[in-house]
C-alpha cells in the first residue's frame, strides 16, 4: 500500500491529516504492522468492523488499544472466554427490589469502539450475539431494540483456528466484518526494536506514559466520511469490482465465492483508500490494494485445494492477475 498524503482542501484535508496522525500515535506503541493500522483507519471511514488474526503475542490487542487511545471515543474491552454469555455483551434486565421493576443494564457493546479480544475462544452462540449490533447498530433485549452510539466499530482479535480451544466463526459472522487483517510475526529488525523499547521501560499497559494521545475525534470522522462519500467511481471501476467477485464464484478452488455484499464492501474500501491517498476518484490500484483484506474471509476453499496448500489469498491473487484491468 502507498503512504497516504495530505492536502489543504478545507475540512476534508484537515480530517485526512488527523486520521493520518493516527498512524504516528499508534507507532509509539506498536512497531511495524502498517497494513493493519491502515486497515483500521479504512474501517473507520467505511463504518465497518475489523477482524485481526495472528498467533498469540504479535500485538493484536495492543494495536486496537493504541487506536482507541488515539481517538476521542469511548471504548470498552471484552475478553471472550468459553463461559461468556450473550447477555455479558449486550446487557440484561435487572430486577430492582426497591421499585419492584426491571431496569436495563447496558452491556459493554454500548460504546464507540468495542475490542472483542480472542473472539474465537467463545462458542458460536455467544459470537453471534454481536450480529445484530454489527449489522443494525442496535441490540434487542426482551423484545426492545436499543440503538448503539455512533460511531460504532467492533475490532475483534482471534488466534488461527488451528489452535486448541478455538471455535471457527460462522460464515454469517465473518461476513459482517468489513476487513480481515492478518498480523504476522515481526521482521528481525522490528523485533529488535520491540525488545529495545521494553529494555528502555516501555509498558504496554500504560499507553499514556508511552506518549499516545488523542489526535482525532467524532467531528474528524464525520468530515472524513462525508469526503469519502464524494469520491467518484467510474462505471469501469464498478464493473471491475463485479468481475473480480464473480470470478471467485467460478473458481474451481472455492466452494463459496464473494457475495454482492462483499462486492459492495470492496467498492467502499477502495473508495476510502483513494481518499486517504489524496485523490477524489478511484483507480484499479485502489481495488487491488484492498482486495485481499476485504475478500479473504468471504470465500471458502474446497477441502482438496486446502490439502494441496492453496490459500484464500493465493486464489484471490490469481484472480486479480487474470481479470482484465480497465484502462
Amino acid at each position: 500500500m502507498m503512504d497516504p498524503t495530505t492536502d489543504n482542501a478545507g475540512s476534508s484535508g484537515s480530517a485526512r491529516s488527523s486520521l493520518e496522525s493516527l498512524r504516528t500515535e499508534i507507532s509509539k506503541a506498536v512497531v511495524g504492522q502498517d497494513p493493519a493500522v491502515t486497515g483500521l483507519v479504512v474501517a473507520l471511514l467505511c463504518r465497518g468492523h475489523v477482524l485481526l488474526e495472528g498467533v498469540p503475542g504479535v500485538a493484536k490487542t495492543l494495536l486496537v488499544r493504541a487506536l482507541a487511545a488515539s481517538l476521542e471515543l469511548d471504548t470498552k474491552r471484552v475478553q471472550f472466554t468459553p463461559d461468556l454469555m450473550p447477555s455479558d455483551i449486550t446487557g440484561s434486565l435487572i430486577y430492582d427490589a426497591r421499585t419492584t421493576e426491571f431496569s436495563f443494564q447496558p452491556g459493554p457493546v454500548f460504546t464507540n469502539l468495542l475490542l472483542a479480544d480472542e473472539i474465537n475462544r467463545t462458542p458460536p452462540k455467544t459470537q453471534s450475539s454481536l450480529l445484530e449490533a454489527m449489522e443494525e447498530r442496535q441490540v434487542t433485549v426482551d423484545g426492545t431494540p436499543r440503538p448503539l452510539p455512533e460511531p460504532f466499530l467492533v475490532a475483534a482479535t482471534q488466534n488461527p483456528v488451528e489452535y486448541e480451544g478455538t471455535y471457527p466463526l460462522p460464515e454469517a459472522q465473518l461476513d459482517r466484518f468489513l476487513l480481515k487483517l492478518t498480523v504476522p510475526l515481526p521482521s528481525r529488525q522490528d523485533e529488535i526494536n520491540v525488545l529495545t523499547r521494553h529494555a528502555e521501560g516501555f509498558n504496554p499497559r500504560d499507553l499514556h506514559a508511552a506518549g499516545v494521545r488523542p489526535v482525532a475525534g467524532p467531528a474528524d470522522l464525520e468530515a472524513a466520511r462525508t469526503a469519502v462519500a464524494k469520491t467518484s467511481i467510474s462505471p469501469e471501476i464498478t464493473a471491475y469490482v463485479v468481475d473480480i467477485c464473480r470470478a471467485t464464484r467460478e473458481s474451481p478452488s472455492l466452494t463459496l465465492g464473494v457475495s454482492p455484499r462483499g462486492a459492495t464492501a470492496l467498492l467502499s474500501t477502495a473508495r476510502a483508500w483513494a481518499w486517504l491517498t489524496g485523490r477524489d476518484y478511484v483507480i484499479p490500484d485502489d481495488v487491488k490494494a484492498l482486495a485481499l483484506p476485504t475478500l479473504r474471509h468471504r470465500v471458502q476453499l474446497r477441502p482438496e485445494a486446502e490439502m494441496e496448500g492453496v490459500t484464500a489469498d493465493s486464489v484471490i491473487n490469481a484472480i486479480l492477475a487474470h481479470v482484465p484491468v480497465p484502462r
